[in-house]
């Protein structure tokens, strides 16, 4: 049942990776990889309430913890996703894009974290 529930939610977070990814790319540049960007942000912030707000004050069952945190939230969020594009600026000599980028991804996702932690005290 745990591994049906992870990857139910793995399946609903990773469609809605690959939505929001398409539709970022209609709005935003695409030589900086910004809907990864907002998947690592939106995932982080999600998943800091879920264990803050959530599972800290024993609100979240085990049950809608691997559904959602595990789950939901490792499909939204990409890391795998974030090294490639990564490496890919690097390979075409964009230092300074994925400089931004490394240093975008962890700024915005550990401060998504803390926020939802602050906001969930």
């Amino acid at each position: 049942m745990n591994y049906l529930l992870v990857t139910i939610g793995a399946g609903i977070g990773g469609g809605l990776r690959y939505f929001i990814s398409n539709y970022a790319a209609k709005f935003f540049p695409i030589y900086f990889p910004f809907g990864t960007l907002i998947v690592n942000a939106i995932g982080s912030i999600l998943l800091g309430f879920l264990i803050f707000g959530l599972d800290d004050k024993e609100l979240l069952s085990n049950n809608l913890k691997l559904l959602l945190g595990v789950g939901f939230c490792g499909g939204l969020t990409t890391f795998s996703t974030f090294s490639l594009e990564t490496i890919n600026l690097l390979k075409d000599s964009q230092f300074l894009f994925a400089g931004l980028n490394v240093l975008l991804n962890l700024l915005i996702t550990m401060l998504g974290i803390y926020t939802a932690y602050i906001f969930s005290k």
